[in-house]
């Protein structure tokens, strides 16, 4: 159950990271919406750099989960899985108004955990 779990984790992590960047920094961009000026570069500074992290940390974790399950059964693994979902969590509270990024880390937070917890040596 546990591979299931993590293989869950990471691919929602790429697929959301994917998407945030589709729906906030390229059809935004597309679209004009945003006036230039430095509060846009900010915004798609921060929208693209937020973005590329999960799916960069998401890749990897599907190519050490399918290459090496072992390796992402330690637990040093899984609590840096941790610890950079609850990164990303902080990061949509302090920095983005919207509520979905939030969501996304957090469904990622709970897998990982869920991981964490049914973790058999």
């Amino acid at each position: 159950m546990q591979k299931y779990i993590i293989y869950t984790a990471y691919g929602w992590l790429t697929l959301t990271g994917i998407l945030h960047f589709i729906v906030d920094v390229a059809s935004q961009y597309l679209r004009g919406a945003r006036a230039p000026g430095l509060e846009t570069t900010l915004y798609y500074g921060l929208n693209s750099a937020f973005s590329l992290g999960k799916i960069v940390f998401g890749l990897l974790g599907l190519f050490l989960a399918w290459r090496a399950m072992d390796l992402m059964n330690e637990r040093f693994v899984q609590v840096l899985a941790i610890v950079a979902g609850l990164g990303w969590l902080a990061i949509t509270f302090l920095f983005m108004e919207y509520w979905q990024p939030k969501f996304n880390a957090g469904i990622f937070c709970a897998l990982v955990m869920a991981a964490f917890l049914t973790h058999r040596p």
